[in-house]
């Protein structure tokens, strides 16, 4: 049940993701993907299976970089 939770999160997170990747619209990674993934981590971590915490961490690597390049706002 728990990695089923941290499946939809991080389908969420995505979303959001692929919303922050858009310039000038870098302040969604702050205030959606990077809050939900670290919450899909969470209920990943707790589950048995790796399959959602997985995902979740991909999701926070990608959002970080993109941070990253666009100098942490853009």
């Amino acid at each position: 049940m728990m990695n089923l939770l941290s499946v939809v999160v991080g389908i969420v997170a995505a979303i959001g993701l692929l919303v922050g990747l858009v310039p000038l619209l870098g302040w969604v990674n702050w205030f959606i993907t990077l809050p939900l993934g670290i919450i899909g981590l969470i209920l990943g971590s707790l589950s048995g299976s790796t399959a959602g915490r997985n995902l979740n961490i991909v999701i926070l690597l990608l959002a970080a970089l993109r941070l990253f390049l666009g100098g942490g706002i853009l």
